[in-house]
């Protein structure tokens, strides 16, 4: 079995890893740097939805060992959402930055 905290931590660094590398993205944009921004974008979603389902096999864990008054908090619906949300919009405002610059 998989250790909670683990789950948890890793978790959390990637949906920091999500956040972050749009970010990196948007400053290489002002350095004319318009190398692999698309491969960041993919890494960026991809350690969102590898944090995502860290949460899931989390929740999973929660119901085989029966503490399933954990798994009513709000709490976890609420950062996934957002995680979601703003990694979504993150990506989306890198793409239409990054579209415009690389069509010419």
């Amino acid at each position: 079995m998989i250790d909670w905290f683990w789950l948890n931590a890793g978790s959390l660094a990637l949906g920091l890893i999500a956040w972050t590398l749009p970010i990196v993205n948007l400053m290489r944009y002002k350095n004319h740097n318009l190398n692999n921004w698309s491969t960041f974008s993919i890494m960026s979603i991809s350690a969102c939805a590898i944090s995502l389902y860290f949460q899931i096999v989390y929740a999973h864990n929660l119901v085989k060992i029966g503490a399933l008054s954990n798994l009513i908090e709000e709490g976890w619906v609420v950062a996934s959402s957002v995680l979601l949300i703003v990694t979504l919009l993150l990506n989306i405002i890198t793409i239409i930055v990054y579209r415009d610059k690389t069509k010419k």
